[in-house]
């Protein structure tokens, strides 16, 4: 046989082998393992550890595989901390590999820096899907690792802890290749942010981003190093008690990357502070001057400046729309659609691609948690719901 042909049998015969190892580890109720961190530290590379409904106290953990994937069972389990943390980071450490972590729910994360979180995700690729982070210093952290990529999809951050010494942060994602969040939901966030990132690219789809009435947050999407960041459909909306005006940030403190570009698309962003609010702020003399920033179809609500900071070239807007007074009707928990009357229906345009960034949505946040597909209307509206 020729080297290389040896070569690549030995490879394929040792994903094989791998494959066929992998088992599935369970715990709680009737499990082999009473405790989460028992199963995470005899599961091999590939296995799927399985969690009991139940609250797992004081259940923490560091993952070294290389693959694994950790899944709750039926009712969402709950992993509170309850004083204990792994590393003095977490209740669960990502320290590098291929991880899926789902259908959990990560309540009361605390460290002696202030700074922990539900995950703490240091280098790799994470996939956090159908997952709840309540009352936790920061719900996910990041490394700074520049190779890793985070993904989360359909998930609830709520309820940042009231502490005078702590800036917790529902999300803090740091110098990391990339972050997609889909079709999630965050709300009560306190002093801190409700998304925080400094990724190279940040795609923000499809989400409730809204700090409700409890939620004295500071802004609600903070990027503050620039980067790539794709905002489309989402709903971002400032509480009465938010601690500053602005909404959205954009380049606060310089850029950290090679290319930094802004692009956001039927957004619906809303405040209900009195004292009013800026909806976009972006730090022009911070950041390179030909900085692209492109608006369209996005949707301002309520008292305010639609637009700070900007005005020049490497600016483009398209059918943005502003409402002073609140047109928007809807269900309780989702009061953000156009009457279906509204004059503002079908006053859009064609998203369009700029600089090859597809704008158009394609699905819609849908209540309580998630997203659902979006067809191509005759006609766009402004906003984050053409329904």
């Amino acid at each position: 046989m020729h080297a290389a042909t040896r070569a690549l049998a030995g490879t394929v015969l040792a994903g094989q082998c791998l494959l066929a190892a992998a088992a599935d580890l369970t715990v709680g109720a009737g499990g082999t393992y009473p405790r989460l961190a028992d199963a995470i530290a005899h599961a091999q590379d590939g296995d799927t550890v399985l969690v009991a409904p139940g609250t797992y106290a004081g259940d923490v953990a560091v993952i070294t595989q290389r693959k694994l994937t950790i899944r709750g069972q039926g009712q969402r389990p709950v992993l509170r901390a309850d004083g204990q943390h792994a590393e003095g980071k977490a209740i669960l450490v990502v320290r590098d590999g291929e991880v899926l972590i789902e259908n959990l729910e990560f309540r009361g994360a605390r460290v002696p820096d202030i700074n922990g979180a539900g995950i703490r995700f240091e280098r790799g690729t994470l996939m956090v899907r159908d997952c709840s982070f309540i009352d936790n210093e920061n719900g996910i952290l990041t490394g700074n690792h520049g190779d890793a990529r985070l993904r989360i999809e359909d998930s609830l951050f709520a309820q940042a802890p009231d502490r005078p010494d702590s800036l917790d942060h529902l999300v803090y994602v740091g110098r990391i290749a990339e972050v997609t969040i889909i079709g999630s939901r965050f709300h009560q966030g306190r002093t801190g942010h409700l998304i925080k990132s400094r990724a190279k690219i940040s795609r923000i789809t499809y989400n409730l981003i809204a700090d409700g009435p409890l939620g004295q947050a500071s802004y609600e999407i903070d990027l503050p190093q620039g980067g790539l960041a794709v905002l489309i459909g989402n709903v971002i909306a400032q509480g009465a008690h938010s601690q500053n005006p602005v909404v959205v940030a954009y380049g606060a403190e310089g850029p950290a990357w090679p290319v930094s570009g802004l692009y956001m698309a039927h957004n619906t962003l809303v405040n209900e502070r009195l004292g009013g609010a800026w909806f976009l702020r972006v730090w022009r003399d911070k950041l390179p001057a030909n900085t692209p920033v492109h608006l369209v179809n996005n949707l301002s609500v309520g008292l305010g400046v639609f637009i700070w900071g900007i005005g020049d070239a490497a600016t483009t807007q398209v059918a943005n729309f502003a409402s002073v007074i609140n047109p928007l009707t809807g269900p309780g928990n989702l009061p953000y659609l156009l009457p279906p009357d509204s004059w503002l229906r079908g006053r859009g345009v064609r998203p369009g691609a700029p600089d090859g960034i597809d704008l158009r949505p394609t699905a819609e946040f849908t209540w309580p948690i998630g997203s659902r597909p979006l067809a191509t209307p005759p006609n766009w509206s402004p906003g984050a719901f053409q329904r």
